[in-house]
């Protein structure tokens, strides 16, 4: 089995697909740990390499190369980032959304409790941390649509498509499980 998961910044993507690599002993590769990696390698946060990403695709295809030999040699995987679900269509595909200032308030959790392990600009409240993620979400729409002519953000491109806004990890897993049972993708 090999599952996709994208979705939006807060969203819990992360958690979620850890969880679900404990739960179906499957591999997990997050795709944003090698962004968050360049970005810091360049002394840049990530808004700023998604930014400069809208102009050069290099930082992109990285990860995109990355996901597409996944598809191509391995099986039974998790495979976590914004373009998982196009480049690895033989997948279950989910999408993970939160309302933005509920994913601005998360960041803003995770960051005071762990530090910025994330690499991301950090505004000082919730509502500026929205406009944040509103710009990077911007920013993304712009690199998939000009480089492969996609809509990460179109609920089409998934088999499931979750808002976790009022949902716990455990909620989220417990409902993607009945998804994959129900639907015997598996």
């Amino acid at each position: 089995m090999i599952i996709t998961i994208s979705g939006m910044p807060g969203s819990g993507k992360t958690t979620v697909a850890r969880m679900l690599s404990e739960r179906l002993n499957l591999n997990h590769y997050y795709m944003g740990a090698i962004r968050r990696k360049i970005a810091e390698e360049r002394g840049i946060t990530l808004n700023e390499l998604n930014r400069l990403g809208e102009k050069d695709p290099e930082s992109d295809k990285v990860v995109d190369d990355q996901l597409i030999k996944l598809g191509k040699t391995e099986d039974n995987f998790i495979a976590e980032g914004r373009t998982a679900a196009h480049f690895i269509p033989n997948s279950i595909k989910l999408f993970i959304a939160v309302d933005l200032e509920e994913g601005a308030r998360r960041i803003m959790n995770e960051v005071g409790d762990k530090g910025n392990r994330r690499n991301e600009e950090v505004a000082g409240n919730v509502k500026d941390m929205a406009k944040l993620l509103k710009a990077r979400i911007a920013s993304d729409k712009v690199r998939y649509k000009r480089y492969y002519d996609i809509d990460i953000f179109d609920p089409e491109l998934y088999d499931l498509w979750i808002d976790t806004t009022d949902m716990t990890p455990e909620q989220v897993v417990s409902q993607i499980l009945a998804f994959i049972d129900e639907c015997q993708c598996a």
